[in-house]
Protein backbone atom coordinates (compact mmCIF):
# COMPACT_ATOMS: atom_id res chain seq x y z
CA UNK A 1 0.00 0.00 0.00
CA UNK A 2 1.01 3.45 -0.72
CA UNK A 3 0.64 5.53 2.44
CA UNK A 4 0.73 9.86 2.49
CA UNK A 5 1.06 10.94 6.32
CA UNK A 6 0.20 14.86 6.88
CA UNK A 7 2.71 16.73 9.10
CA UNK A 8 5.77 17.17 9.91
CA UNK A 9 6.38 16.87 14.10
CA UNK A 10 7.40 14.70 16.36
CA UNK A 11 4.31 12.83 15.67
CA UNK A 12 4.45 12.42 12.35
CA UNK A 13 8.00 11.27 12.61
CA UNK A 14 6.51 8.60 15.25
CA UNK A 15 4.40 7.59 12.65
CA UNK A 16 6.69 7.14 9.87
CA UNK A 17 8.73 5.41 12.39
CA UNK A 18 5.82 3.11 12.91
CA UNK A 19 4.37 2.33 9.79
CA UNK A 20 8.19 1.83 8.28
CA UNK A 21 7.88 -1.50 9.84
CA UNK A 22 4.75 -2.42 8.19
CA UNK A 23 5.03 -5.52 5.82
CA UNK A 24 1.69 -3.94 3.88
CA UNK A 25 3.37 -0.29 3.30
CA UNK A 26 5.00 -0.55 -0.02
CA UNK A 27 5.81 3.34 0.08
CA UNK A 28 5.67 6.24 2.24
CA UNK A 29 5.63 9.92 2.20
CA UNK A 30 5.37 12.84 4.28
CA UNK A 31 4.25 16.00 3.84
CA UNK A 32 6.50 17.60 4.48
CA UNK A 33 8.28 16.03 7.00
CA UNK A 34 10.91 16.79 8.35
CA UNK A 35 14.80 15.25 9.03
CA UNK A 36 13.47 12.55 10.66
CA UNK A 37 10.86 11.10 8.81
CA UNK A 38 13.16 11.49 5.89
CA UNK A 39 15.05 8.15 7.19
CA UNK A 40 11.95 6.16 6.74
CA UNK A 41 9.83 7.22 3.59
CA UNK A 42 10.26 10.08 0.62
CA UNK A 43 9.26 13.83 2.49
CA UNK A 44 7.38 15.71 0.04
CA UNK A 45 7.53 19.92 0.16
CA UNK A 46 3.57 20.51 0.09
CA UNK A 47 2.40 22.48 3.58
CA UNK A 48 -0.16 20.14 5.71
CA UNK A 49 -2.67 23.49 5.33
CA UNK A 50 -2.34 23.06 1.39
CA UNK A 51 -5.35 20.68 1.26
CA UNK A 52 -5.81 20.90 -2.19
CA UNK A 53 -1.69 20.88 -2.83
CA UNK A 54 -1.93 17.78 -1.17
CA UNK A 55 -5.17 16.04 -2.78
CA UNK A 56 -3.81 16.41 -6.23
CA UNK A 57 -0.39 14.82 -4.97
CA UNK A 58 -2.28 11.79 -3.51
CA UNK A 59 -4.22 11.48 -6.83
CA UNK A 60 -1.44 11.34 -8.75
CA UNK A 61 0.30 8.94 -6.59
CA UNK A 62 -2.51 6.97 -5.73
CA UNK A 63 -2.42 7.07 -1.97
CA UNK A 64 -4.20 4.57 -0.98
CA UNK A 65 -4.32 5.49 2.59
CA UNK A 66 -3.84 9.23 3.98
CA UNK A 67 -3.11 9.80 7.96
CA UNK A 68 -3.43 13.45 9.07
CA UNK A 69 -1.18 14.22 11.89
CA UNK A 70 -2.09 17.93 13.04
CA UNK A 71 -5.66 19.53 13.63
CA UNK A 72 -5.31 22.41 11.05
CA UNK A 73 -5.76 20.53 8.65
CA UNK A 74 -8.54 18.49 10.04
CA UNK A 75 -10.49 21.32 11.17
CA UNK A 76 -10.19 23.28 7.92
CA UNK A 77 -11.80 19.59 6.32
CA UNK A 78 -9.50 18.12 4.27
CA UNK A 79 -11.01 14.46 4.91
CA UNK A 80 -13.68 15.73 3.32
CA UNK A 81 -11.98 17.29 0.17
CA UNK A 82 -10.12 13.52 0.19
CA UNK A 83 -13.16 11.56 0.43
CA UNK A 84 -14.67 13.90 -2.41
CA UNK A 85 -12.23 12.64 -4.67
CA UNK A 86 -12.37 9.26 -3.82
CA UNK A 87 -9.80 9.00 -1.32
CA UNK A 88 -9.37 7.29 1.91
CA UNK A 89 -8.33 9.24 4.82
CA UNK A 90 -7.79 8.28 8.39
CA UNK A 91 -8.96 11.46 10.42
CA UNK A 92 -12.52 12.98 11.61
CA UNK A 93 -14.31 15.10 9.17
CA UNK A 94 -14.63 18.76 9.40
CA UNK A 95 -17.67 19.14 11.35
CA UNK A 96 -16.24 15.99 13.64
CA UNK A 97 -12.92 18.24 14.20
CA UNK A 98 -14.63 20.80 15.73
CA UNK A 99 -14.44 18.81 18.87
CA UNK A 100 -11.20 20.59 19.35
CA UNK A 101 -11.62 22.96 16.99
CA UNK A 102 -13.48 24.73 19.23
CA UNK A 103 -14.04 24.37 22.86
CA UNK A 104 -17.40 25.64 23.58
CA UNK A 105 -18.79 23.32 20.89
CA UNK A 106 -16.82 20.62 22.86
CA UNK A 107 -17.95 21.37 26.51
CA UNK A 108 -21.69 22.27 24.57
CA UNK A 109 -21.18 18.48 23.77
CA UNK A 110 -20.20 17.33 26.92
CA UNK A 111 -23.10 18.62 28.63
CA UNK A 112 -25.92 17.48 26.19
CA UNK A 113 -24.76 13.71 26.35
CA UNK A 114 -23.74 13.74 30.41
CA UNK A 115 -19.84 13.28 29.94
CA UNK A 116 -18.27 14.38 32.93
CA UNK A 117 -16.22 17.79 32.72
CA UNK A 118 -15.83 20.66 34.45
CA UNK A 119 -18.83 23.76 34.44
CA UNK A 120 -18.00 26.41 32.34
CA UNK A 121 -19.45 29.55 30.54
CA UNK A 122 -18.65 31.02 27.08
CA UNK A 123 -18.09 34.62 26.74
CA UNK A 124 -17.68 36.40 23.07
CA UNK A 125 -17.35 39.84 24.61
CA UNK A 126 -14.36 40.97 26.99
CA UNK A 127 -16.14 42.97 29.53
CA UNK A 128 -18.72 40.07 29.99
CA UNK A 129 -16.07 38.11 30.92
CA UNK A 130 -14.03 40.55 33.31
CA UNK A 131 -17.64 40.90 34.89
CA UNK A 132 -18.26 37.34 35.81
CA UNK A 133 -14.35 36.69 37.09
CA UNK A 134 -15.41 39.88 39.49
CA UNK A 135 -18.26 37.71 41.09
CA UNK A 136 -16.45 34.33 41.15
CA UNK A 137 -13.89 32.79 43.41
CA UNK A 138 -10.17 31.77 42.07
CA UNK A 139 -8.75 29.63 41.42
CA UNK A 140 -10.45 29.27 37.49
CA UNK A 141 -9.33 28.46 33.86
CA UNK A 142 -9.47 30.96 31.24
CA UNK A 143 -9.55 29.20 27.51
CA UNK A 144 -8.97 30.36 24.05
CA UNK A 145 -12.17 28.66 22.46
CA UNK A 146 -9.81 27.75 18.96
CA UNK A 147 -6.74 26.27 18.32
CA UNK A 148 -3.52 27.00 20.35
CA UNK A 149 -0.82 24.50 19.62
CA UNK A 150 -2.02 23.61 23.72
CA UNK A 151 -0.66 27.15 24.44
CA UNK A 152 -4.18 28.87 24.41
CA UNK A 153 -5.09 27.89 28.18
CA UNK A 154 -4.29 30.01 31.47
CA UNK A 155 -4.57 28.26 35.17
CA UNK A 156 -5.39 31.80 37.17
CA UNK A 157 -4.71 31.37 40.94
CA UNK A 158 -6.22 34.85 41.21
CA UNK A 159 -8.53 37.31 40.09
CA UNK A 160 -6.13 39.52 38.68
CA UNK A 161 -4.53 36.72 37.11
CA UNK A 162 -7.73 35.66 35.33
CA UNK A 163 -8.10 39.55 33.86
CA UNK A 164 -5.19 39.35 32.65
CA UNK A 165 -5.61 36.18 30.69
CA UNK A 166 -9.01 37.63 29.27
CA UNK A 167 -6.52 40.70 27.79
CA UNK A 168 -4.30 38.48 26.37
CA UNK A 169 -6.66 36.05 24.76
CA UNK A 170 -9.71 38.60 23.62
CA UNK A 171 -7.53 41.90 23.59
CA UNK A 172 -4.04 41.56 22.74
CA UNK A 173 -5.08 38.34 20.79
CA UNK A 174 -1.74 36.48 21.60
CA UNK A 175 -3.09 33.56 19.66
CA UNK A 176 -5.14 35.25 16.94
CA UNK A 177 -8.81 34.68 16.10
CA UNK A 178 -8.84 31.52 18.07
CA UNK A 179 -9.35 33.98 21.02
CA UNK A 180 -12.83 35.64 19.35
CA UNK A 181 -14.17 33.61 22.13
CA UNK A 182 -13.31 32.37 25.20
CA UNK A 183 -14.60 29.71 27.78
CA UNK A 184 -14.07 30.14 32.19
CA UNK A 185 -14.01 27.07 33.82
CA UNK A 186 -13.98 25.66 37.48
CA UNK A 187 -11.07 24.53 38.41
CA UNK A 188 -10.36 20.77 38.69
CA UNK A 189 -8.36 19.48 41.33
CA UNK A 190 -6.32 16.24 40.28
CA UNK A 191 -3.79 14.38 37.90
CA UNK A 192 -3.79 14.40 34.50
CA UNK A 193 -3.63 11.99 31.95
CA UNK A 194 -4.13 11.37 28.20
CA UNK A 195 -6.94 8.65 27.41
CA UNK A 196 -6.60 8.07 23.35
CA UNK A 197 -8.95 5.31 21.39
CA UNK A 198 -9.30 4.35 17.59
CA UNK A 199 -12.93 4.51 16.33
CA UNK A 200 -14.88 4.06 13.02
CA UNK A 201 -17.64 5.72 14.66
CA UNK A 202 -18.90 2.72 16.26
CA UNK A 203 -16.18 0.25 17.94
CA UNK A 204 -13.94 2.40 20.11
CA UNK A 205 -10.63 0.64 20.51
CA UNK A 206 -8.09 2.12 23.04
CA UNK A 207 -4.72 2.49 22.76
CA UNK A 208 -2.11 2.12 26.01
CA UNK A 209 -2.98 4.98 28.19
CA UNK A 210 -0.12 7.75 28.57
CA UNK A 211 0.36 11.19 30.59
CA UNK A 212 1.62 14.27 29.16
CA UNK A 213 3.83 17.27 30.97
CA UNK A 214 2.50 20.41 29.91
CA UNK A 215 4.32 23.02 31.93
CA UNK A 216 7.53 23.86 30.85
CA UNK A 217 9.60 23.86 33.92
CA UNK A 218 10.39 21.08 36.34
CA UNK A 219 7.49 20.05 39.18
CA UNK A 220 4.72 21.75 36.61
CA UNK A 221 6.12 25.24 37.14
CA UNK A 222 5.76 27.72 34.28
CA UNK A 223 3.19 28.61 31.56
CA UNK A 224 1.32 25.70 29.84
CA UNK A 225 3.16 23.91 26.38
CA UNK A 226 2.02 21.75 23.44
CA UNK A 227 4.05 19.32 25.74
CA UNK A 228 7.60 18.47 27.03
CA UNK A 229 7.21 14.90 27.43
CA UNK A 230 5.78 11.66 28.16
CA UNK A 231 5.29 8.28 29.42
CA UNK A 232 3.06 5.10 28.98
CA UNK A 233 1.89 3.10 30.54
CA UNK A 234 0.19 5.81 32.82
CA UNK A 235 0.00 3.50 36.50
CA UNK A 236 -2.58 6.72 37.83
CA UNK A 237 -5.11 5.03 35.00
CA UNK A 238 -5.87 1.61 36.61
CA UNK A 239 -7.95 -1.04 34.56
CA UNK A 240 -10.81 0.04 36.38
CA UNK A 241 -10.18 4.26 35.60
CA UNK A 242 -10.01 2.85 32.35
CA UNK A 243 -13.12 0.81 32.09
CA UNK A 244 -15.19 4.23 33.51
CA UNK A 245 -13.37 6.60 30.95
CA UNK A 246 -14.39 4.16 28.24
CA UNK A 247 -18.09 3.93 29.77
CA UNK A 248 -18.46 7.51 30.48
CA UNK A 249 -16.22 9.34 27.98
CA UNK A 250 -15.27 7.57 25.17
CA UNK A 251 -18.63 5.84 24.19
CA UNK A 252 -21.01 8.15 24.90
CA UNK A 253 -18.95 11.26 23.11
CA UNK A 254 -18.94 8.82 19.50
CA UNK A 255 -22.39 8.23 19.91
CA UNK A 256 -22.85 11.61 20.92
CA UNK A 257 -21.53 12.87 17.65
CA UNK A 258 -23.52 10.21 15.68
CA UNK A 259 -26.40 11.77 16.79
CA UNK A 260 -25.71 15.20 16.05
CA UNK A 261 -24.84 14.25 12.56
CA UNK A 262 -21.38 14.49 12.78
CA UNK A 263 -20.20 10.74 12.49
CA UNK A 264 -16.61 10.67 14.41
CA UNK A 265 -13.78 8.33 12.53
CA UNK A 266 -10.36 8.71 13.51
CA UNK A 267 -8.19 8.99 17.00
CA UNK A 268 -10.48 10.58 19.56
CA UNK A 269 -8.51 11.74 22.45
CA UNK A 270 -9.49 12.61 25.83
CA UNK A 271 -7.55 15.11 28.10
CA UNK A 272 -8.62 13.80 31.50
CA UNK A 273 -8.72 15.02 35.19
CA UNK A 274 -8.66 12.24 37.27
CA UNK A 275 -10.47 14.28 40.11
CA UNK A 276 -11.67 12.83 43.73
CA UNK A 277 -15.35 12.73 42.45
CA UNK A 278 -14.01 10.59 39.23
CA UNK A 279 -12.40 11.42 35.89
CA UNK A 280 -13.46 14.19 34.37
CA UNK A 281 -12.90 15.41 30.55
CA UNK A 282 -10.29 19.06 30.07
CA UNK A 283 -10.40 18.86 26.37
CA UNK A 284 -11.00 16.73 23.39
CA UNK A 285 -8.50 16.61 20.57
CA UNK A 286 -9.01 14.81 17.02
CA UNK A 287 -5.80 13.88 16.78
CA UNK A 288 -3.07 11.64 18.13
CA UNK A 289 -1.30 13.84 21.10
CA UNK A 290 2.30 14.75 20.55
CA UNK A 291 4.52 13.90 22.42
CA UNK A 292 2.06 10.73 24.06
CA UNK A 293 2.27 9.28 20.48
CA UNK A 294 6.04 8.84 20.89
CA UNK A 295 6.17 5.86 23.63
CA UNK A 296 2.61 4.88 22.72
CA UNK A 297 3.98 3.83 19.32
CA UNK A 298 6.66 2.64 21.15
CA UNK A 299 5.27 0.39 23.46
CA UNK A 300 2.74 -0.70 20.14
CA UNK A 301 3.50 -4.39 19.36
CA UNK A 302 1.00 -4.51 16.63
CA UNK A 303 1.17 -3.60 12.78
CA UNK A 304 -0.27 -0.01 13.29
CA UNK A 305 -1.65 0.17 9.59
CA UNK A 306 -4.09 -2.60 10.31
CA UNK A 307 -6.26 -0.66 12.80
CA UNK A 308 -5.83 2.89 10.83
CA UNK A 309 -6.68 1.05 7.58
CA UNK A 310 -9.86 -0.53 9.47
CA UNK A 311 -11.21 2.34 11.08
CA UNK A 312 -11.17 4.34 7.75
CA UNK A 313 -13.12 1.99 6.20
CA UNK A 314 -15.33 1.45 8.94
CA UNK A 315 -14.52 -2.00 9.94
CA UNK A 316 -12.54 -1.63 12.98
CA UNK A 317 -14.45 -4.61 15.36
CA UNK A 318 -12.04 -7.06 13.33
CA UNK A 319 -9.06 -5.92 14.57
CA UNK A 320 -6.93 -5.91 18.03
CA UNK A 321 -3.96 -4.49 19.64
CA UNK A 322 -1.28 -6.31 21.31
CA UNK A 323 1.34 -4.48 23.61
CA UNK A 324 5.06 -4.79 24.87
CA UNK A 325 5.30 -5.39 28.49
CA UNK A 326 8.02 -2.42 28.44
CA UNK A 327 7.37 0.89 29.59
CA UNK A 328 8.34 4.31 27.57
CA UNK A 329 9.46 7.65 28.28
CA UNK A 330 9.52 10.63 26.07
CA UNK A 331 11.80 13.71 27.00
CA UNK A 332 11.21 16.75 24.86
CA UNK A 333 13.95 18.73 24.10
CA UNK A 334 13.25 22.34 23.24
CA UNK A 335 14.49 25.68 21.72
CA UNK A 336 15.60 28.07 23.88
CA UNK A 337 12.98 30.26 24.69
CA UNK A 338 9.96 28.05 24.26
CA UNK A 339 7.29 28.36 25.05
CA UNK A 340 7.66 31.92 23.94
CA UNK A 341 9.52 33.63 20.75
CA UNK A 342 12.68 30.73 20.41
CA UNK A 343 16.29 31.06 18.77
CA UNK A 344 16.66 28.85 15.29
CA UNK A 345 19.03 27.72 13.20
CA UNK A 346 21.36 25.87 16.05
CA UNK A 347 23.47 22.74 15.00
CA UNK A 348 22.76 20.00 16.83
CA UNK A 349 25.29 17.61 17.60
CA UNK A 350 24.82 13.91 19.29
CA UNK A 351 22.52 12.49 17.05
CA UNK A 352 24.54 10.25 15.71
CA UNK A 353 25.36 8.73 19.18
CA UNK A 354 22.05 8.72 20.74
CA UNK A 355 20.57 7.03 17.60
CA UNK A 356 23.51 3.94 18.60
CA UNK A 357 22.05 3.62 21.67
CA UNK A 358 19.38 0.08 22.04
CA UNK A 359 15.43 0.70 22.21
CA UNK A 360 15.96 4.41 21.98
CA UNK A 361 14.25 6.54 19.67
CA UNK A 362 14.98 10.14 18.89
CA UNK A 363 11.77 11.69 16.78
CA UNK A 364 12.90 14.65 15.07
CA UNK A 365 10.03 17.91 15.63
CA UNK A 366 11.48 21.25 15.15
CA UNK A 367 14.30 20.40 13.10
CA UNK A 368 15.52 21.06 9.67
CA UNK A 369 18.11 20.39 7.21
CA UNK A 370 20.75 23.35 6.72
CA UNK A 371 23.86 22.46 4.42
CA UNK A 372 23.94 18.78 5.22
CA UNK A 373 23.68 19.39 9.00
CA UNK A 374 20.20 19.44 11.67
CA UNK A 375 19.81 22.71 12.70
CA UNK A 376 16.80 23.63 14.93
CA UNK A 377 13.96 24.74 13.35
CA UNK A 378 10.76 24.88 15.71
CA UNK A 379 9.90 25.27 19.82
CA UNK A 380 9.77 21.76 20.64
CA UNK A 381 13.05 20.58 19.07
CA UNK A 382 12.96 16.78 19.31
CA UNK A 383 11.26 13.85 21.17
CA UNK A 384 13.81 11.69 22.83
CA UNK A 385 12.44 8.28 23.55
CA UNK A 386 13.10 5.03 25.26
CA UNK A 387 11.87 1.74 26.18
CA UNK A 388 12.33 0.27 29.51
CA UNK A 389 11.24 -3.00 32.07
CA UNK A 390 9.74 -0.66 33.94
CA UNK A 391 9.36 3.09 34.34
CA UNK A 392 12.15 4.00 36.44
CA UNK A 393 14.41 1.91 33.70
CA UNK A 394 12.63 3.51 30.81
CA UNK A 395 13.32 7.05 32.38
CA UNK A 396 17.33 6.49 32.93
CA UNK A 397 17.20 4.75 29.43
CA UNK A 398 15.54 8.33 27.59
CA UNK A 399 17.96 10.60 29.82
CA UNK A 400 21.23 8.74 28.99
CA UNK A 401 20.38 9.91 24.91
CA UNK A 402 19.32 13.35 26.04
CA UNK A 403 22.87 13.70 28.05
CA UNK A 404 24.25 13.10 24.48
CA UNK A 405 22.95 15.87 22.76
CA UNK A 406 23.22 19.18 22.25
CA UNK A 407 23.09 22.74 20.73
CA UNK A 408 23.15 26.30 21.70
CA UNK A 409 20.26 26.80 24.51
CA UNK A 410 18.94 23.50 24.75
CA UNK A 411 16.12 23.37 27.51
CA UNK A 412 13.94 20.30 28.57
CA UNK A 413 12.71 18.62 31.79
CA UNK A 414 14.60 16.67 34.60
CA UNK A 415 11.47 14.99 35.99
CA UNK A 416 9.57 13.37 33.00
CA UNK A 417 8.06 10.02 34.32
CA UNK A 418 8.85 10.86 37.79
CA UNK A 419 4.85 11.28 38.50
CA UNK A 420 4.41 7.46 37.79
CA UNK A 421 7.38 6.35 39.85
CA UNK A 422 4.96 8.00 43.39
Amino acid sequence: MKVLIVGGGGREHALAWKLSHSKKVTKLFIAPGNPGTAMHGENVIIAAEDIEGLKAFALREKIDLTIVGPELPLTLGITDAFAASGLLVFGPSKAGAELEGSKAFSKELMFRHDIPTAFYKKFEDAAQARAYVETHKPPMVVKADGLAAGKGVVICQSRQEALEAIDLIMTEKAFGSAGKKIIIEEFLAGEEASFLAITDGRTVLPLAPAQDHKAIFDNDKGPNTGGMGAYSPAPVLTPELQKEVMERVMYPAVAGMEKEGRPYKGILYAGLMLTAAGPKVLEFNCRFGDPETQPILMRLASDLLEPLLAAAEGRLDEVSLEWKKEAAVCVVMAAQGYPGEYLKGSEIKGLGEAALLPDTVVFHAGTKDSGGKVVTSGGRVLGVTALGAGIKSAIENAYRAVALISWEGAQYRTDIGKKALR
